[in-house]
């Protein structure tokens, strides 16, 4: 894996010796925080940065990378009813660095590493079907990806708690429960859950030994549940206008409110 990414910045830099970039540069904005958070459009990306490099007589394949696709967007599980899949995929997570804090006299800047990503992608139907997708309740925003019947959404939830850490009010979100909905017929026809740790309880003392053992923790955090009986409504809907592709479980849900206690004021 190590000599592929050597010998990928070696053509990149031939190909840009030979050929220097004369476009213009994209600004991007947030949606370097929203869609390319995702593997599906991370993947999409560097296969046209292949695609440039054989049309320079670099002849890179992309099977060639399959494996560092894999290592860095694992698998977490699927569940597949009545002609619809769910796929959840490991996504990126940018973590923020707090402010310095003296600690045995050295200073130090800690990682806000609570937060995780994930991917949700569906097959088999499109966003205006019978079907919608929730998550802990709240509706996942999907969006189609140009294939026929295939949507990709993100969500972002708080996994753990640390003692130092952003927004130290926001609860922990695991585990994620994910909800196929009929809308038609107000009924869950699928769901399945996920685990940030073992879901009975236990904890790792240490880590993976290979990669078959991390295989096969993501398997064990990972739940295939029984259909809720009853009816299910479908989630209000909800927009988030700079990240369109992502559900923030750490943002309030529509028609939320709080009540704040203002001392000195008489009701």
């Amino acid at each position: 894996m190590g000599l592929a990414k050597l010998l990928l910045v070696r053509a990149l830099v031939s190909m840009f010796w030979k050929r220097p970039f004369k476009g213009s540069l994209v600004r991007w904005g947030t949606t370097l925080h929203d869609r390319f958070m995702l593997p599906h459009f991370v993947r999409r990306d560097f296969s046209d940065v292949l695609t440039q490099l054989r049309l320079s007589g670099y002849n890179f394949e992309e099977k060639w990378f399959a494996s560092h696709q894999e290592f860095r967007f694992p698998k977490i599980g699927a569940i597949a009813v009545e002609g619809v899949e769910l796929e959840l995929r490991k996504a990126l997570e940018p973590w923020n660095v707090l402010a310095e804090e003296s600690t045995s006299g050295r200073t130090v800047r800690n990682v806000d590493s609570s937060l995780e990503r994930l991917q949700v992608k569906v097959t088999g139907f499109t966003t205006e079907s019978r079907y919608v997708v929730a998550c802990n309740g709240r509706k996942v925003p999907l969006c189609p990806t140009g294939e026929l019947g295939e949507a990709v959404a993100g969500v972002r939830y708080r996994a753990r708690r640390l003692s130092e850490e952003l927004h130290p009010t926001v609860p922990v979100h695991a585990p994620l429960v994910f909800d196929i909905i009929d809308v038609w017929n107000e009924r869950s026809i699928g769901r399945c859950a996920y685990h940030v740790g073992p879901p009975d309880g236990r904890t790792y003392t240490a880590r993976p030994i290979n990669a078959k053992e991390a295989e096969e923790r993501r398997a064990e955090r990972f739940q295939r549940c029984d259909a809720v009986l009853g009816t299910m409504a479908a989630p209000k809907e909800q927009t988030n206008p700079m990240f369109p592709m992502t559900l923030d479980l750490r943002l309030p849900a529509p028609g939320y409110t709080t009540e704040t206690a203002k001392p000195g004021l008489v009701p």
